[in-house]
């Protein structure tokens, strides 16, 4: 996984555009809120079908991550969209530095799957730490034009 360090920041910052960030509160609501400002983007970004779909699962998982991972009083979680050079990156951003872990679920278990999802459908995902705590990203790759290219599960992954 990437350790880079990023400039200190309470909230993320606007990336190059085009990019999308939203700050919500640190609760399991905020899984609903981030799919729906995910599916609004991808709207006026016209990425639409399988990827969208997988891109609303990513997300789902890193913010369900982030709500847990969360260290309080931190208020809220940050989320970021940004698509550039034929990827869709998603980043969510926590309190807590540290970093995620692969759990091994058993087969009858209803969680304890997210990262792996996100390993198994992400063309690559990584962590980035700073003083604040820390952003976990995952990327798909997105064909020319408005129409989205398949992801290439396991490309680049940390």
């Amino acid at each position: 996984m990437s350790t880079r360090a990023r400039p200190a920041a309470k909230r993320l910052a606007f990336a190059q555009q085009p990019a999308s960030t939203h700050h919500f509160p640190s609760d399991y609501r905020s899984v609903r809120r981030a799919r729906e400002a995910l599916r609004h983007q991808l709207g006026i970004w016209h990425v639409i079908g399988e990827l969208a779909c997988l891109a609303e699962l990513l997300v789902s998982e890193l913010v369900t991550n982030a709500v847990k991972a969360q260290v309080p009083p931190a208020p809220e979680i940050g989320v970021r969209f940004t698509l550039t050079d034929g990827r869709l990156r998603l980043e969510v951003h926590d309190s807590s530095d540290e970093l995620p872990m692969m759990n091994q679920a058993e087969e009858d278990e209803e969680c304890g799957r997210g990262l792996l999802l996100v390993d198994v459908l992400a063309s690559g995902w990584g962590v980035d730490r700073d003083d604040t705590g820390k952003t976990v990203w995952a990327e798909l790759a997105v064909g020319g034009g408005s129409q989205p290219g398949r992801p290439t599960p396991g490309q680049n992954r940390p």
